[in-house]
């Protein structure tokens, strides 16, 4: 009888053990990660909010005097208003492109070699690319020979040569514009896009791939016209890609920083929040204006980051 008792009782145990192994295990492949996002990433958060209340060399609290500063002073707003521009300019410029691009290299004789020439510029660094369109928008004075390609084809069908990282108005308005709407804004945005297209026709095109050549057919089929059929069954299909898409466009756009600072150092009007950033936090000294607008730009895309989660686990429930 007392043996029964002792297997039973044995047996009652062994459960438990196992569980706590098991438990044991979860922890011992999960703690390295959790310190890592604690020492790599609430640690840096945590540091730079509390820096965000602090006076230029940490040594008062200021409260949200920073955060009053970044949306006062002329400068810091003008930068906030360029990543604005970037937000909407960029992400339209270069998901429509890269749309367009797909459709049209799915249907050329040579598609994979169209796709790679395009996708060449995603394979340069952002400064390689900055210093090349730097040479691209190079600016010599009237009457002298023009080396820059933009201004070289300009000039040679009559037009007067422009200083495209300088100017701050429209060319040829002949009047001052408010920042962000500066030529040297839209001439930065450019190599953006000019980058970046590639990337957005890659993951489109990959996304048409994935609609059944059935329903095309018998769209067309049904007499839907080329537009037809792009509008009311590619575009709709192709929506959940576009969404990732414009996701990773934005983010890239709100944290925008090569390009300007290689091209313009921020000057004349063109800076970005990281550009004014970095320039308030080594330049300046003034540790507590630099954490305010990392804070900020932290801030710009958390809500991005939740509807992408979001529309994540929407896709996963309804598959």
């Amino acid at each position: 009888m007392g043996k029964l008792v002792a297997n039973l009782l044995a047996k009652r145990r062994t459960p438990g053990r196992r569980s706590a192994r098991k438990n044991y295990a979860f922890w011992f492949w999960v703690l390295p990660a959790l310190v890592f996002v604690a020492v790599f990433l609430v640690y840096p958060v945590v540091g730079t909010l509390r820096l965000s209340l602090m006076n230029a060399r940490s040594t008062a609290n200021v409260g949200l005097d920073n955060y009053t500063w970044v949306f006062t002073d002329p400068a810091a707003r003008d930068a906030l208003l360029n990543n604005v521009l970037w937000f909407t300019l960029f992400t339209l410029l270069a998901v429509g492109l890269g749309v367009l691009l797909a459709v049209l290299t799915g249907r050329v004789r040579y598609e994979s070699t169209a796709k790679a020439f395009i996708f060449i510029p995603m394979a340069i660094s952002f400064v390689a690319a900055a210093v090349i369109w730097k040479f691209v928008y190079a600016y010599s004075p009237q009457g002298f020979t023009q080396i820059g390609l933009a201004n070289a084809i300009g000039t040679g069908v009559g037009l007067p040569p422009v200083a495209w990282l300088v100017e701050q108005k429209l060319a040829y308005l002949g009047q001052l514009l408010p920042a962000p709407l500066h030529t040297n804004n839209f001439a930065l945005i450019a190599v953006g896009v000019w980058m970046w297209t590639g990337f957005a026709m890659v993951i489109l095109s990959a996304g048409i791939k994935g609609i059944p050549a059935e329903v095309m057919e018998a769209a067309r089929v049904d007499g839907a016209s080329e537009w037809q059929v792009f509008r009311r069954i590619t575009l709709p299909i192709l929506a959940p890609t576009i969404a990732v898409v414009a996701t990773t466009l934005i983010i890239q756009a709100l944290k925008v920083f090569d390009i300007v600072w290689v091209m313009t150092t921020g000057n004349y009007g063109t800076d970005a929040v990281a550009t004014l950033m970095y320039k308030e936090m080594f330049s300046y000294q003034n540790f507590g204006r630099a954490g305010a607008l990392a804070v900020i730009l932290l801030l710009a895309i958390i809500p991005i980051m939740l509807i992408n989660i979001r529309r994540f686990r929407a896709q996963e429930q309804n598959r």
